[in-house]
């Protein structure tokens, strides 16, 4: 039979047929398993049947491919062979364990069959051969609750009743104290109440039975909670798991054994010191279970010195071997040592990082090895609050995880009640239908805001990020009363006052305060990220709107700003009425009135920005949005007017509000997000475009006049057509030159364009004649490529597409390279074509995600540009990506 169509590979008696290098094909289990026999370290023989027959187990109707059963009977007779027993034999009977293992480690995910082989004979002759038969006994009663359990899908906590019945019979406490006439009746029950609650009898067929928890052991690869963490840790679907078959050793035969779990390093801080339990006179699950409390690992040196001494000597190996931390599984049956089991250890973010700097110093990783160790998403960890782990937490509701961080507050349903209650020092959660622009002082002193509407680019979503706030948005199983202040989900009411905790980095609402844990960064974060500048080639960027953000963005490594969006300024309840002003003017000149009282506000806000970011890149993206987005919401300016009129006693405020109601369904658009917005605002009115770069332009020649230095980029958004660009970036060109005329300065300054249509991207050799740079708005390019509102997709379909496999991710968390990330190509390679030295960025929040990232610097892009607390994520991945391409 040839390699390619071998389906089992065989380990023990110090040599295997397979080894690390096949992990894939033998799974992470089985590949270790087959290493460590390689290694001379004693593993409990057996074989691996891999998971490509998983693959074709599911593509062949849930058949095996021909020619596997005979090679199940080859590997089994070696086995025999190896170990001098037979499996089924009644005087000293072979057993095995039936065991999982994927390419990527699922911890606990799929299910495991131990002391396979027993029945009412074999029984016999394993208490014979152990001379211990209330062992036999109780193997034979693990057994029959794990088929039932694994195999026929029984309910486990049905086997726990019936021994919890049992000990009370026997006045026992704890299922060690149940002797052999319990065990002996305990088997007895379990296979009745097997037959009766499934109508098939407890197989006593030893090959029955590990045809049959094999069958079982791949099946558990489409278990619920398989498919939850495979989603949930971005595993593929289609890789499968492998099944290990392997003698079995037993740590539960007497005082002088014991099975035990151990980390070689301190998953939790990364401290060089072995972590793990271990129990004597137990089984594996015992450990796991809680029915018994389990010794530090420390303590086995006093227990069992030899043992003990064995165990640290492979930790030592296992590390040097594999340059990583490693997760083992053991077993000593009766004095000696038997190693079931070695994977990379999962680890915290913290540790991580500590683990990769302190394997750089002592020699046993290189630099680059470090870096590509981290896991850029996990750096979330270090850079906000999240709630603990191991806290018991009582969730109301998930949403759209649209802004990190974890915050606790009391429910507060109204933006000047956040705000001052904030203000006061009140910790407060902001709970609204959906946020606006007149929301942003109660989102400013709330602690974190939940809305029940609204996608990853909604006005709550965008603030909240800007401001590095916690915010869950689109959590649409709560229903908002404003009237009663409270909200409803599932059947439960909470109040106004009430504590509730949100996560926004997983999307989770949940009641009451939840225990949470602080940012982690120190000295090894610094050392990784340092390394990690060292490798990358590709520019990291922030996107920010205010001087804090900027501020925060440096600290975090930042070396530009690639979005500043001006209409967030706008926002500001100062302004809003000013704003809103300007958008109802009658005429040009009375637009231009309100647009010269913002001017030196804009200029403010500019000049705070380019001064916190010192002579480093500054791209300054023109109003982008609709302008009835500065506009109250209309069902409320309605109820508003409709009050106003029944009272009748101001007729001044009744006109103001009604001439904003007309200019609000003047300006009300069937589709606003491809209306009248981005450029074609800046054509329609270009005194608004005229104003924001003067603005720009007379902080900047300001700041050179004392004496420093500042970079600004003007970026005109939404262009579909060279003609637009050529309009606004006249108008924006002689804005800039009157302004620099004025106050005598000269300053070297570049205008752009955001490529965030597809027509762009395939005509961006003709744009790139007028525009000096490019930056790719990723989230209207995503929108329009697919043809979908990402609010409304969030909000309706979204993630239904991801949970039946229609799309793999959330395009608009992670690039679709093979459609908007061609377009993104398409759009370099053209924009090049015209202009060989043009810069082109991204600007979307997918420059702040790994893949995204990765992507970005295959494709020839110079920077990315993120919120500030991604930018050391992006950092990362671009290192990684750089050392990928050496690879």
């Amino acid at each position: 039979m040839s390699e390619e169509q071998k389906y089992v590979y065989f380990f023990g008696g110090g040599e295997a047929d397979g080894r690390t290098g096949l992990k894939n094909l033998l799974g992470g289990k089985g590949a270790n398993l087959a290493e460590m026999t390689n290694l001379g370290i004693n593993v409990p023989p057996g074989f691996t049947i891999t998971t490509e027959v998983c693959t074709l187990y599911y593509e062949n109707d849930e058949n095996y491919p021909e020619g596997l059963e005979e090679e199940v009977e080859e590997n089994l007779d070696r086995l025999e062979n190896l170990m001098g027993k037979d499996f089924g034999d009644p005087d000293d009977p072979l057993l095995v364990s039936v065991r999982s293992g994927a390419r990527e480690s699922m911890p606990g995910m799929m299910d495991t069959v131990l002391n396979l082989g027993l029945n009412d004979v074999t029984v016999k002759g394993l208490a014979k051969q152990t001379g211990n038969e209330r062992f036999a006994y109780d193997s034979y009663r693990r057994f029959v609750q794990m088929y039932g359990n694994v195999v026929l899908g029984m309910d486990g906590s049905d086997f726990e009743e019936i021994i919890e019945e049992k000990k009370e019979e026997y006045n026992a406490e704890v299922d060690t104290d149940l002797g052999v006439e319990a065990l002996k009746e305990l088997v007895e029950e379990f296979k009745a109440y097997i037959k009766k609650e499934t109508g098939v009898e407890f197989p006593e067929d030893p090959k029955e039975q590990l045809w049959k928890a094999i069958t079982a052991v791949f099946g558990s690869w489409n278990n619920e909670r398989a498919i939850s963490y495979r989603n949930l840790n971005d595993i593929p679907h289609h890789w499968g798991t492998a099944v290990n078959v392997q003698t079995m050793v037993y740590g539960n035969m007497g005082e002088n054994c014991g099975t035990g779990v151990a980390f070689t390093r301190n998953p939790s801080t990364g401290e060089k010191k072995y972590y793990g339990e271990y129990l004597k006179n137990a089984q594996g699950e015992d450990v796991v279970s809680g029915v018994r409390t389990p010794k530090d690992i420390s303590e086995l040196k006093n227990d069992m010195p030899k043992a003990y001494d064995q165990l640290v000597e492979i930790f030592e190996k296992l590390e040097q071997h594999y340059k990583d931390v490693q997760d083992v599984e053991f077993t000593i049956q009766q004095g000696e040592l038997f190693m079931l089991q070695t994977r990379t250890g999962k680890r915290t973010a913290s540790a991580a990082v500590k683990i990769a700097v302190d394997m750089v110093d002592e020699g046993l990783i290189d630099k680059e090895t470090a870096v590509q160790r981290i896991e850029p998403k996990k750096l979330d960890q270090l850079l906000h609050k999240r709630i603990d782990p191991d806290a018991d937490v009582d969730i109301l509701a998930v949403g759209l995880d649209a802004s990190p961080g974890a915050a606790s507050g009391k429910v507060v349903f109204d933006s000047d009640e956040a705000a001052e209650r904030g203000d006061a020092g009140e910790e407060v959660i902001l709970v609204r239908t959906e946020t606006s622009p007149e929301d942003i002082h109660g989102m400013a002193a709330a602690q974190g805001v939940l809305t029940s509407r609204g996608g990853m680019t909604s006005h709550a979503a965008v603030v909240a990020r800007g401001m590095g706030k916690p915010a869950v948005a689109g959590c649409e199983d709560i229903d908002v009363d404003y009237e009663k202040e409270q909200f409803f989900v599932d059947g439960r009411t909470i109040k106004k006052d009430e504590y509730i905790t949100i996560d926004g980095g997983n999307g989770e609402v949940s009641y009451g305060v939840a225990p949470t844990i602080d940012p982690e960064m120190d000295e090894n974060f610094e050392q990784i990220m340092e390394w990690a500048d060292q490798f990358r080639t590709l520019g990291v960027r922030t996107n920010a709107d205010t001087p804090e953000d900027a501020a925060k963005a440096i600290e975090y490594g930042a070396e530009g700003i690639g979005l500043t969006r001006t209409e967030h300024m706008f926002f500001a309840e100062d302004r809003l009425p000013i704003v809103q002003d300007m958008i109802l003017a009658a005429d040009k000149e009375t637009r231009k009135e309100a647009l010269d009282k913002l001017q030196p506000m804009q200029k403010e806000d500019f000049k705070g920005i380019f001064e916190a970011m010192g002579a480093r890149p500054v791209t300054i993206r023109l109003l982008d949005p609709p302008l009835h987005e500065f506009l109250p919401d209309h069902d409320e300016l309605l109820v508003e007017v409709t009050e106003l009129k029944i009272k009748g006693n101001d007729e001044e405020k009744l006109k103001e509000k009604q001439n904003m109601l007309k200019a609000m369904e003047r300006l009300e658009e069937v589709n606003p997000m491809l209306g009248h917005r981005g450029c074609r605002l800046g054509v329609s009115y270009p005194e608004i475009y005229a104003m924001q770069v003067r603005a720009i332009f007379e902080a900047a020649g300001e700041l050179v006049l004392e004496g420093k230095e500042v970079t600004p980029e003007v970026m005109i958004p939404l262009v579909s057509d060279i003609s637009e660009l050529e309009i606004t970036k006249e108008v924006a060109k002689k804005a800039a030159e009157e302004v620099l005329e004025e106050l005598g300065v000269e300053l070297d300054y570049s205008i752009g364009t955001m490529i965030e249509l597809p027509r762009a991207c395939v005509t961006a050799d003709k744009i790139a004649k007028e525009a000096e740079f490019f930056s790719f708005g990723t989230n209207d390019l995503t929108q329009t490529t697919y043809g979908f509102s990402r609010d409304d997709a969030e909000g309706k379909f979204l993630a239904q597409y991801i949970e039946d496999n229609i799309f793999e991710d959330n395009p608009f968390q992670v690039l679709d390279q093979p459609g908007v990330g061609e377009l993104m190509k398409i759009g370099v390679e053209k924009g090049r074509s015209t202009r060989n030295d043009l810069k082109v960025g991204i600007c979307g929040e997918h420059g702040g995600e790994p893949s995204s990232v990765k992507f970005c610097h295959r494709a020839g892009l110079d920077y990315v540009s993120c919120s500030p607390f991604r930018v050391p994520i992006a950092r990362l991945s671009a290192a990684q990506a750089q050392l990928e391409d050496k690879e």
